[in-house]
Formats: C-alpha cells, sequence, structure tokens
C-alpha cells in the first residue's frame, strides 16, 4: 500500500511538472518577473543606471546587475510599474499563466502602498532622496497609475481578471488621487488654472525637479490630468469647475499657427504651420509666459538663450492641447459637462 502510495504522489508530481513546463509563456512578461523588485515595483534603471530593456538577452552578467537592483530603485517614472503591470495582465489573458497575474497583483499592492494619506503618488518608493518624494504628475506618473485604478473599477482593458478584493481599494485610491488633483490645481489670484509637474508632498504646492525642470504649470502633464478627469463617469460640479478652467487656459494661451521642430540636424525652434498650435513646456505660476530652465538651474525667457544641449534635447513646445480644445472637449462638454 505504501509503495501504490509513493508511485501515485511521485506521478502526480511529474504529470504537474509537465503542466507547468507545458503552460504557454510570454518571453517579455518572463522578463518582467525577473526584474520585479521584492516590493512589488520594477526599475527603469539598474544598479548601474543602464536602463531597464526588456529587448535585451539576459546574459549572466546583464542577470547579475538586475539581482544587485535594491527596491529603492522601484518608481513609476517613465511607465515604470504601469507598464509592466498592465503587459502582465494582458499576457496572463493569453496564456492563462497564473505566474503573470501573482506578478501583477503585487504590482498593484505596490501601487496601492505607495500612495500618499493626501491622495498623490511620488515618482519613487519608497526611495526618499532629491525631488523622488514629490507629488508627480511628472511624465503621467500618477495618471497612468490613476488609469490603470480606473480599469479595475470598470472591468475594463483585462482588468477584470485581477481578484475582486482590489475593486475597493481601487475605488478609494481614486477618490482620493482626485481629491489630490484638485487640491492642485493651481490658482493665479483665486482663479483655476492648469497644474505643476511635481509638488511638495507636504505642503502640496509647486516645486521643481532636475535644474531644467522648474517650479512652473505644466502643460503636458495639465493635458493628462484633464483627460483622466474627463473620463470621471458622473463628475461632481467641482470636477466639472475644474475642467472648464483648466481647458480655458489652454485656450487662452494657445500660439496659433506654430509648431516645434526638433529634426535632427536642425536647431530647434517654432516655425510656421497654419494648421497647427503650440504652448511652451512650461510657464512661470503667476505671469503665464514660457520660462526655459537650464542645467546651471537658471531660468530662461527665451528658448534662444539655452545651451545648445538644453534648447535642442528637451520638448520646450508641443501641440499637447489642440486636439483637447478642438474635439475631445466639446465631446465630453455635450455630455457629462452640461
Amino acid at each position: 500500500m505504501i509503495k501504490i502510495k509513493t508511485l501515485f504522489t511521485i506521478s502526480c508530481s511529474i504529470l504537474l511538472a509537465s503542466c507547468y513546463a507545458q503552460m504557454p509563456t510570454d518571453s517579455t512578461a518572463e522578463k518582467m518577473l525577473v526584474y520585479q523588485l521584492g516590493n512589488g515595483g520594477w526599475p527603469k534603471q539598474l544598479e548601474d543606471k543602464s536602463v531597464v530593456n526588456y529587448g535585451a538577452t539576459l546574459t549572466p552578467e546583464l542577470l547579475a546587475k538586475v539581482k544587485a537592483t535594491t527596491d529603492k530603485h522601484a518608481t513609476f517614472d517613465n511607465k515604470a510599474t504601469s507598464r509592466e503591470v498592465v503587459y502582465l495582465i494582458g499576457a496572463y489573458k493569453k496564456t492563462e499563466n497564473k505566474a503573470y497575474l501573482m506578478a501583477a497583483e503585487k504590482g498593484l499592492d505596490y501601487i496601492l502602498a505607495a500612495q500618499y494619506p493626501n491622495g498623490g503618488w511620488p515618482q519613487y518608493y519608497p526611495d526618499q532622496s532629491l525631488y523622488r518624494s514629490q507629488i508627480t504628475f511628472n511624465d503621467d506618473a500618477m495618471i497612468n497609475v490613476l488609469n490603470i485604478l480606473r480599469d479595475i473599477t470598470e472591468k475594463k482593458n483585462d482588468f477584470d481578471l485581477v481578484d475582486q478584493r482590489y475593486d475597493g481599494r481601487a475605488e478609494k485610491a481614486i477618490v482620493k488621487g482626485i481629491d489630490c488633483i484638485l487640491k492642485t490645481q493651481f490658482k493665479q489670484n483665486g482663479e483655476l488654472s492648469i497644474w505643476a509637474a511635481q509638488y511638495d508632498k507636504d505642503t502640496m504646492l509647486p516645486a521643481k525637479a532636475r535644474n531644467f525642470e522648474p517650479a512652473s504649470l505644466a502643460t503636458s502633464e495639465s493635458v493628462g490630468i484633464i483627460r483622466f478627469l474627463m473620463g470621471v463617469k458622473s463628475p461632481s460640479a467641482e470636477v466639472k469647475k475644474s475642467i472648464a478652467a483648466a481647458v480655458k487656459w489652454f485656450d487662452t494661451y494657445k500660439i496659433s499657427g506654430y509648431r516645434f521642430d526638433r529634426e535632427k540636424g536642425k536647431t530647434a525652434a517654432l516655425v510656421q504651420d497654419d494648421s497647427s498650435m503650440a504652448w511652451a513646456r512650461f510657464y512661470d505660476l503667476d505671469k503665464n509666459v514660457p520660462i526655459f530652465g537650464d542645467r546651471d538651474n537658471s531660468i530662461k525667457l527665451k528658448l534662444e538663450e539655452l545651451i545648445p544641449e538644453r534648447r535642442n534635447g528637451y520638448a520646450w513646445y508641443g501641440n499637447w492641447g489642440q486636439k483637447l480644445i478642438e474635439k475631445e472637449y466639446p465631446k465630453w462638454l455635450a455630455t457629462k459637462g452640461k
């Protein structure tokens, strides 16, 4: 009898191992499992400052660098963590490999743990050095996270596959996140304008990041915020007011008939284009005039005053608000804005 039980146990183990070995896999998702940090987040750079690249082969040398990367490198910057969570959910739907779902849910736990009591998210968590602890809209870091949480509550983009225990947690986090957005919308003489790229986590006032990223109104990030708010199913009067004021700001300060040219070999500049409209990336908090940060921490009022490396190495102007003004806001106004 004992021998039969032993043989049965061995047979089951072999069968399970065989099933696991035959389970469909996704090559990129497999690498994401390797890169995931102990706290559930993902880095954008490894310990040696090399950029995470899922297209690279995991050689023994690269694997050693990955393993040497500590939890302090977990971040939301440059789509890190949000990118992996979204991809892994899709990979799980495609393969039904539960390892991918488990990793994505661990990423969700990290996202929820990183939110401040005031509703904001930092650029990095748990690293508090430099500007990494600031509430960060820069490069859509906080909005990317909020979009994932909204997908959970609305059962969209395959996020109906995550455990239902995330539903309530995601909903609460979104409420806090929207509250943070409304509280950080910058006021000029009592009137709402748009948002800064990052804020002090305690005072919730606009803050600088890198030397060429001064405390200022940030147009690119503000468009992402407006789009998120327009996605609220039943917007409150406060949300409607916030959207209307921000769009009014964009309409007031648009530069009609120009686009930003950054072609290789050319000096970056605004060029005439009757079909386009443009905005500077950053505006003075009170005067609403374009400002440009340089490597030496100085602020210039003209693009031409920047050193060549900075002038050509950053998107100082863009058409970020054009589609918003011409199509998206009118459509929202007709459906939800009344």
